[in-house]
């Protein structure tokens, strides 16, 4: 099991596009990922999941990945978050 915090960087927090990269990079990966906002728990998987967590800007959150390419998964889900989804460029 690998697990790390992480707070959300950009402007507009974890909505629907953002999401959705999210969701997408998880299920490339073999490992369960779990994230974890506020005692809410959900599978990083699910586009529906995500959007529940409502992970405004400067919300913290909690990432869960359990399994052969745990490391991988964290990594590279951190730092899809800490690169703002790709979304920092030209915010004030």
């Amino acid at each position: 099991m690998a697990k790390r915090e992480f707070t959300i960087v950009n402007k507009l927090g974890l909505h629907a596009r953002a999401a959705t990269v999210l969701v997408k990079l998880a299920g490339t990966f073999t490992s369960e990922v779990t994230i974890n906002k506020d005692g809410l728990a959900i599978n990083a998987k699910s586009i529906m999941g995500v959007l529940m967590l409502a992970a405004a800007r400067d919300s913290t959150i909690v990432i869960e990945t359990v399994g052969a390419d745990e490391d991988a998964a964290l990594s590279a889900l951190g730092k899809l978050i800490e690169d703002g989804f790709g979304e920092l460029d030209g915010e004030s």
